[in-house]
Formats: structure tokens, C-alpha cells, sequence
């Protein structure tokens, strides 16, 4: 897809695995918007990339948050990509604790807000502006892409909520490709393993010699970076559409 002159909006975009891909796609020449509540990390971000980035500060389980963030990113270009990249906070309960006590209900109910309905919000916006654009060529309109989590697949224990709204994320993925298919909006999903960002709140060193052991091949944690370049080839393949690709180095979570 020929994005040269376009727009992305990157949810979660200040930091990790967005602040890699809004590295990514500003190298490839197209302005981001990043959509981030965290806004001394997205204005910083912002002047390191230069004229090509914009921070906006977004809540991803608002409306009119995400609108405005999506109008921001066609005030720069037609917008033809967005990457749902945000994280929040993740409670760790079994569904009944040791004193046989239920998971809180507000919680769960959190968790799917911020990373379910939260991307399922992103697309839908992002779509009706790409909708808006003309065509390329080649009949694209756009591409939208979002992260599950290999715990859609392998849930932890103690990963109730997160591993519904990932598998939630997962399920999406096909639907809405068909939904958007005759409009020319294609829709991915990366799945990724574990990777190392910030929210580790730890050094690498520790971070790998925690976790970077168990993983096959290679033995390491996965790099933002990996992630974005993923991303960046997602865009530039018209033909990947609808498919969830794990990016995990052959890792599949036990039980614990």
C-alpha cells in the first residue's frame, strides 16, 4: 500500500511497542498521531520525531476522545493507518481467591474496557474517516491493525479478564476484515509474546534473565522494535488481511 503523504494513529503510541511503530511509520514518511494518555512521554516522543509526529492526548474507552484523535491524524494526511498499541492496567486474581472469594466484577469489567472495547473503538472511528479517503490503485483505502496477546490463546492463571479481552481482540480480527472488506479497509492482528518495554518497570538485564530464558528461539525477550517492523510490513502487504500473526519466538505460555 503506497502511504507516502498519509496518516496513522497509534493508540498507546508514547511508549513500548507504539512509540516503535510511530518510530516506524514516521521513517517510512508517514505523520503519526499519538494517542496516548501518558503526555510528557507523547509530547516527548513528538519532538523527537519532528514535524511528522503529533501528540494527542487520548483515552482509547472515550468517543470523543478517539474522535478527535482521528480527526487530528486527517488534519495531516488521509488517514489510511491505524495501530492499536495501548496498554493499562492488569489485575492478577484467580476467579475464586484462597478464602473462595469471586474476582471483583469491576475489575474485569476494566480490564475488557481498556483493551476490548477500547480497540474495538480505535477501529470503528478510524475506519468511518478511512472511508472518507480516496481509494489508491489499487483499491485500498486503508489498514487497520491490532495486538491481542499469545494470552488469548494460553491464559495464565490469574489472567481471567486480560485473556478474554485479548481473545476478544482475536475474535474481532476476521469479522470486522469482512465487514470492511468492499470498502477496501483491511484489518490484522499481531499477537505478540513477551516483550520488554517500560511497563516492566525493571532493567533488561533483569527482565531477560526473568523471562528471556524461557522463550525457544530465539532465547530472548521480543524487542519493540520487532514489533514495529511487523507492523510496517503489514502495511505494505495488501494481501495480508483478516489472519492473527503471533510474534513470539516459538513461546507458549504453561499454566503459570
Amino acid at each position: 500500500m503506497d502511504v507516502q503523504g498519509a496518516s496513522a494513529i497509534v493508540t498507546g503510541g508514547a511508549g513500548g511497542l507504539g512509540a516503535a511503530t510511530a518510530r516506524q511509520l514516521t521513517a517510512h514518511g508517514v505523520s503519526v498521531v499519538i494517542a496516548d494518555l501518558a503526555e510528557d512521554a507523547g509530547k516527548d516522543l513528538a519532538d523527537q520525531l519532528g514535524p511528522l509526529a503529533r501528540y494527542v492526548h487520548t483515552d482509547v474507552t472515550d468517543e470523543d476522545s478517539v474522535r478527535r484523535a482521528v480527526d487530528a491524524a486527517g488534519e495531516l494526511g488521509p488517514l489510511r493507518i491505524a495501530v492499536t498499541a495501548h496498554g493499562g492496567p492488569v489485575a492478577s486474581s484467580r476467579v475464586l481467591d484462597r478464602a473462595g472469594e469471586p474476582y471483583g466484577l469491576d475489575v474485569f469489567r476494566r480490564t475488557l474496557d481498556i483493551y476490548l472495547v477500547g480497540t474495538f473503538n480505535t477501529l470503528r472511528l478510524a475506519a468511518a474517516r478511512m472511508v472518507r479517503t480516496e481509494p489508491l490503485d489499487s483499491g485500498q483505502r486503508g489498514v487497520v491493525v491490532n495486538t491481542a496477546s499469545i494470552a488469548a490463546f494460553e491464559g495464565q492463571v490469574g489472567q481471567s479478564d486480560y485473556a478474554a479481552a485479548k481473545g476478544g481482540v482475536v475474535g474481532l480480527g476476521l469479522v470486522a476484515a469482512r465487514d470492511l472488506a468492499p470498502l477496501g479497509i483491511r484489518v490484522m492482528t499481531i499477537a505478540p509474546g513477551t516483550f520488554f518495554t517500560p511497563a516492566f518497570r525493571m532493567s533488561e538485564e533483569d527482565a531477560q534473565e526473568r523471562w528471556g530464558t524461557t522463550i525457544p528461539n530465539p532465547r530472548r525477550m521480543g524487542r519493540p522494535e520487532e514489533y514495529a517492523r511487523l507492523v510496517w510490513s503489514i502495511v505494505d502487504n495488501d494481501y495480508l488481511n483478516g489472519e492473527v500473526i503471533r510474534l513470539d519466538g516459538a513461546h507458549r505460555f504453561g499454566s503459570r
